[in-house]
C-alpha cells in the first residue's frame, strides 16, 4: 500500500506542476495567437500547431534522452514535468483563443468605441466572459494531462500506474 501511495505522490506531483505550468504557458500562448501581432503570432500558431501535433510520448523521449545530448541533464520526474507542460500548454493554448474568438466582436468593439485600448478590452470584458466558455474544456484537457502522466512510464518514472503494474 505504501508502494502505490508513494507512486500516488508521483503522479499527483507530476500532474499539479505541469498544470501550473501549462496554464501559465498555455494562456500566454493563447493570448499572442489570439491577438494577432505582426509576426510573432504567425511564428508562435506555426510551433505550436508542430507541437500539439507531435505524440506526448515523443516528446517525453525528446525531453529525456535528447536534452542531454545538448547538455541538459533533468531527472526522470523534471524530464516528465518539462514534456508535459509542453504538450499541455500547446492544447490549452488553442482552448484560449478559440474561447476568446466565441467572444462576438460587438463586444470588443463597444469596448474600443468607449476609449478602452486593446488590452484593457481584452481583461476587462473579453477575457472574463471567455473564461466561462472555456472552464469545461480546459477541465477536460486537465484530466487527460492527469491520466497522461502513465505515459512516464516509457522513460522510468516510478509513478502510480508503474507501481500497481509492477504488484
Amino acid at each position: 500500500v505504501h508502494y502505490l501511495l508513494g507512486g500516488l505522490g508521483i503522479t499527483v506531483g507530476v500532474s499539479i506542476i505541469s498544470v501550473i505550468g501549462s496554464l501559465i504557458f498555455g494562456s500566454f500562448i493563447g493570448i499572442i495567437i489570439y491577438e494577432k501581432i505582426p509576426f510573432l503570432s504567425r511564428y508562435v500558431s506555426i510551433i505550436n500547431d508542430v507541437i500539439r501535433n507531435l505524440p506526448l510520448l515523443l516528446i517525453i523521449f525528446f525531453v529525456y534522452f535528447v536534452f542531454p545530448v545538448i547538455g541538459i541533464y533533468l531527472p526522470v520526474f523534471w524530464a516528465t514535468v518539462i514534456a508535459m507542460t509542453v504538450f499541455e500548454s500547446t492544447m490549452l493554448a488553442e482552448i484560449i483563443r478559440g474561447g476568446l474568438l466565441a467572444i462576438p466582436i460587438g463586444q470588443t468593439e463597444g469596448a474600443r468605441s468607449v476609449g478602452m485600448t486593446n488590452q484593457q478590452a481584452l481583461l476587462n470584458i473579453i477575457l472574463p466572459q471567455a473564461i466561462k466558455k472555456m472552464i469545461p474544456p480546459i477541465i477536460s484537457q486537465l484530466i487527460s494531462l492527469v491520466k497522461d502522466t502513465s505515459l512516464a512510464v516509457g522513460i522510468v518514472l516510478a509513478e502510480m500506474t508503474f507501481r500497481g503494474q509492477i504488484i
